[in-house]
């Protein structure tokens, strides 16, 4: 056993057998145990050596002891006695997902994961679009901070981007088993209605290019990194000067820069920088075998229009998509090239010296 700190719970060696042995024979409930193993951490034991003397793992020990803790806390925000009874069930990887909420956002959570008999796997979307509606400022019409509402208004939001009607529905469909204020509802059904109904606009089409020739005069670009990544690396990236006529650029220390062909719709762009993903992450994306492409974004153009693709802050990270409306998300730049890597037909030459006959 490891050394006790000053500052450590002291435990007398029979209270330190007694715990080993509860938690060896597994007495009580998943509670009991994470708090049994709570005790013997503060205590200065390793986990590893309680793993020995128990066989509780020290990720399982982790995860009882924070769900326990999360559970203490809905306990004294006060949920129905339903709820206790599912989270005792035991579901306390469920009640771990949930440690990231505040104590009143458990709570409301817990109430609805025992209503509709939520897993591990429904917990972790739950509690993220939870986290992702709790950002924002204001809520569209109808929607409440409810945790089922959380899970409409992320539904509905992903709905009204998608152009395939049957994952329309299902994110539709999703939306209002989980809904719970009528406002919310309505919303939902109304979208619903609308997918029969003629789009007011098509999506344009996607400003996609293939580089072909090298004789272009390339502009460099900082690069942001490749999605999914924060909204804040796009917004706090550096720009690039460009001294003309040569176009000798002044790059930023510590970061990274790539050439793009000087097309004049990268010449015109005022503030660009480029975002790396794959073409079968695009929205409406292009028909044929996945390949990385780089998209270029004006960051100095936030004003929404139809005709246009934009890079928006998605919440935990930035997002490319195309809104039929203004979006309520934060625009970081809009989209004015998606360029594909240049087609080579025999790689091999490029590495073979050249032979000529005599």
């Amino acid at each position: 056993m490891s050394e006790h700190s000053r500052d450590s719970l002291e435990l007398s060696d029979e209270e330190v057998r007694d715990l080993l042995r509860s938690l060896r024979h597994k007495e009580g409930n998943w509670i009991a145990w994470g708090k049994a193993c709570h005790q013997l951490h503060q205590a200065g034991y390793d986990p590893n050596d309680i793993f020995d003397e128990t066989g509780f793992e020290a990720a399982v020990q982790n995860q009882v002891i924070v769900a326990a803790q999360v559970y203490d806390s809905i306990v004294d925000v006060g949920v129905s006695d339903g709820a206790l009874a599912y989270c005792e069930g035991p579901h306390s990887d469920v009640l771990y997902e949930f440690r990231v909420l505040n104590r009143q956002q458990r709570a409301a959570a817990v109430e609805l994961a025992a209503e509709k008999q939520f897993d591990v796997d429904d917990t972790h979307s739950l509690t993220r679009d939870i986290k992702l509606t709790s950002r924002m400022s204001n809520l569209p019409e109808g929607f409440t901070s409810q945790p089922g509402d959380a899970v409409a208004y992320q539904c509905w939001r992903q709905a009204r981007q998608k152009k395939d009607l049957t994952e329309r529905t299902r994110l539709i469909a999703r939306g209002l088993k989980f809904v719970q204020s009528d406002g919310a509802r309505q919303q939902l059904e109304r979208l619903l209605s609308e997918i029969s109904a003629a789009p007011q606009h098509q999506p344009p089409r996607l400003p996609l290019y293939r580089l072909e020739q090298e004789e272009e005069l390339p502009r460099i670009v900082p690069v942001a990194g490749e999605l999914p990544l924060p909204a804040s690396e796009v917004e706090t990236l550096s720009q690039v000067r460009s001294i003309e006529p040569f176009s000798l650029s002044t790059v930023p220390p510590d970061s990274a820069c790539v050439p793009v062909p000087g097309w004049q719709v990268v010449r015109a762009a005022a503030d660009p920088v480029t975002v790396f993903t794959r073409s079968t992450d695009l929205p409406n994306a292009p028909q044929g075998r996945s390949e990385p492409v780089l998209v270029v974004v004006d960051r100095a153009v936030r004003e929404w229009n139809v005709n246009s693709y934009f890079l928006v802050d998605g919440g935990d990270t930035a997002e490319i998509g195309w809104f039929d409306e203004a979006p309520t998300e934060k625009i970081l730049g809009q989209v004015v090239l998606i360029l594909r890597p240049k087609r080579i037909l025999d790689e091999g030459n490029l590495i073979q010296p050249w032979q000529m006959d005599d």
